[in-house]
């Protein structure tokens, strides 16, 4: 039977976009397959690490009837990536086995069954449904998630707040030294709030799917569960669970000393003076007088870097010192020309925001050097 016939760019985007949760290694071998099940000429693929599940249906060619099995994900593509991307290919079973075909070449695959596979179990109930464009939801994951915890014990800050309240949905997040917060307009009313984290590999997963088309996605959150639909795909994943901080006490309000400069300009002087900064320890200090900031980094080897931006500061004399990669991070993905920094004194967090723009802040703390 054949299973499916399609030209080697369409069944290959297709695997793709549902195989970055796949794991080469895993405790179940099945999971390390693609789940395949054919009704008609509609072909469904569907993948899961347990945590996440991701499905999608494309229509293909091949003989009418339904079939279903699972078959090795990884190696599916790289046999694929191995053919000219205008090559028809097809997939035919044959007892127990999947064969490949395309041109002249033919590969004879192991399949498991698909009773074994094992489905995530979808939540009884989830919230209502909200949707923003594609777009949007990129950005905003751009904007917060370098700010992630990665194997943190304190579990969940590794991942991302989703708080939909009213019509706004902000999303936060921190590894304990900094935080990152962004909010976007939703279209609808949320009727009661809703608030999930996110964990850091479907974040990352969100990330690598998303496009920047403005089509929407739809998202449902329920008590240990979340579910977006976009671009014919389901995203199932489960949720972390525990009490995210209360982010609004850490964000610094009323901070008297503060500036507006080009982010490029800043950027470029951090990343000249972080090359000087020892691998452990990223430090740099920063000097702000009227009419100047001045940047120094210096490492074991006594070497010593110091640049200096001229820039519109009337306020108070400050030196403080920042682990350099936090502020880079920010700075390196925020797409706007002009940055603000708001700072009280050496020993307080600093607020770096956009100007004019209530949407995004991000604090950073202090570090002695």
């Amino acid at each position: 039977m054949i299973v499916l016939k399609a030209t080697q760019d369409k069944l290959l985007s297709v695997l793709q976009s549902v195989s970055g949760i796949v794991e080469r290694r895993h405790t179940l071998p099945v999971l390390a397959n693609v789940l395949i099940r054919k009704t008609g000429h509609a072909v469904q693929l569907t993948t899961s690490d347990l945590e996440i599940q991701i499905r999608t249906t494309a229509e293909m060619d091949g003989d009418p009837g339904d079939f279903t099995t699972t078959v090795g994900a990884r190696k599916l593509i790289d046999i694929l990536r191995t053919m000219p991307a205008d090559q028809t290919v097809s997939l035919e079973s044959s007892q127990a086995k999947l064969i490949l075909k395309g041109g002249k070449s033919k590969f004879t695959l192991q399949t498991l069954p698909a009773e074994d596979f094992p489905l995530v179990q979808e939540a009884a109930s989830f919230g209502p449904v909200f949707s923003v464009p594609q777009k949007t939801l990129k950005t905003l994951l751009g904007q917060v998630s370098f700010a992630m915890a990665v194997h943190d014990i304190r579990y969940y800050l590794n991942g991302i707040l989703f708080v939909a309240e009213g019509n706004r949905l902000s999303l936060v997040a921190t590894d304990g030294h900094r935080l990152a917060f962004t909010a976007a307009t939703l279209d609808v009313e949320v009727p009661t709030k809703q608030e999930v984290i996110l964990p850091r590999k479907t974040v990352l997963e969100l990330q690598r799917l998303l496009s920047d088309a403005d089509g929407a996605i739809e998202m449902q959150f329920a008590n240990n569960q979340a579910k977006f639909s976009f671009d014919g795909m389901e995203f199932v994943t489960k949720l972390v669970e525990g009490k995210f901080p209360d982010y609004n006490r850490v964000i610094p309000k009323g901070h008297s000393n503060n500036l507006t400069l080009g982010r490029q300009a800043l950027l470029s002087c951090l990343q000249r003076t972080a090359i000087l900064t020892s691998d452990k320890f990223k430090g740099v200090r920063l000097n702000l007088d009227p009419g100047s900031l001045r940047v120094a980094s210096t490492n074991a080897e006594q070497e010593e870097a110091v640049d200096e931006l001229d820039i519109d500061y009337g306020g108070d004399s400050i030196e403080i010192g920042f682990n350099v990669t936090y502020i880079i991070d920010v700075l390196s993905n925020m797409g706007q020309d002009m940055v603000r920094i708001d700072l009280a004194d050496a020993n307080s967090s600093a607020l770096i925001t956009i100007p004019e723009n209530d949407n995004f802040k991000y604090v950073v703390m202090p570090m002695r050097i």
